[in-house]
């Protein structure tokens, strides 16, 4: 559970996370495990970041959780909101995915990242007290140093987590979550991967390729 090397000098890694770790430590049954609980940031390194997309945390299904916000491995059936995401894809871009491994947005300058970055096997939330908030806002400060960023910010939880955040030259994406019970309030019909791609190249940056 070693920090990612270059998001390693942000403040929380030296004031939050010894705790986290030693909690962590004595729970046996917690996801998505010591090698994937960095998987965001180890991804993206600052300098590349160009796009926010937050989540809650990790999936509580073991097996599901593969430490990128709203991401599965391949071989893992779509959960009920990334099926959302991909129909909203779909009329935004013409085509999505064929799993629910987001690893080559992360490759590209998304930051897929949870505010709580463990959670407990069936226990959603369960460590949303335990601070790691903290570390989502400094690494989009850190990022911010670089450039302009796209913030998708998807549900009232994103939005609290990034109050404050984004500035004039960033562009902002916020709408209804994903979930079943609140994509037809506004992000159905939201097209928010290809406003993003239109910005990033008004930004003269490569815009995402969303399928691969």
């Amino acid at each position: 559970m070693t920090p990612p090397e270059t998001w390693a000098h942000l403040p929380f890694f030296a004031n939050d996370w010894p705790a986290i770790r030693d909690r962590l430590l004595n729970i046996h049954d917690w996801l998505p495990g010591p090698d994937r609980v960095f998987a965001a940031l180890e991804a993206v390194p600052p300098e590349k970041l160009r796009v926010v997309i937050l989540g809650q945390d990790p999936y509580p299904t073991p097996g599901h959780a593969n430490g990128l916000a709203f991401s599965v491995e391949p071989d893992i059936p779509l959960p009920r909101s990334l099926r959302n995401i991909y129909a909203e894809m779909r009329e935004d871009i013409g085509a999505a995915p064929e799993n629910g491994d987001l690893s080559h947005w992360a490759r590209q300058g998304v930051l897929l990242l949870n505010t709580s970055l463990s959670v407990p096997a069936g226990s959603a939330g369960a460590h949303a007290r335990w601070g790691w908030h903290k570390l989502a806002g400094q690494a989009i400060a850190e990022a911010q140093r670089h450039g302009p960023l796209a913030f998708l910010l998807w549900g009232g939880h994103a939005q609290k987590a990034a109050a404050g955040l984004p500035r004039p030259q960033d562009l902002m994406i916020a709408t209804a979550h994903p979930s079943p019970l609140s994509a037809r309030r506004g992000f159905f019909g939201s097209r928010p991967f290809s406003r993003i791609n239109d910005w990033l190249t008004t930004q003269g940056y490569s815009p995402i390729h969303w399928m691969n």
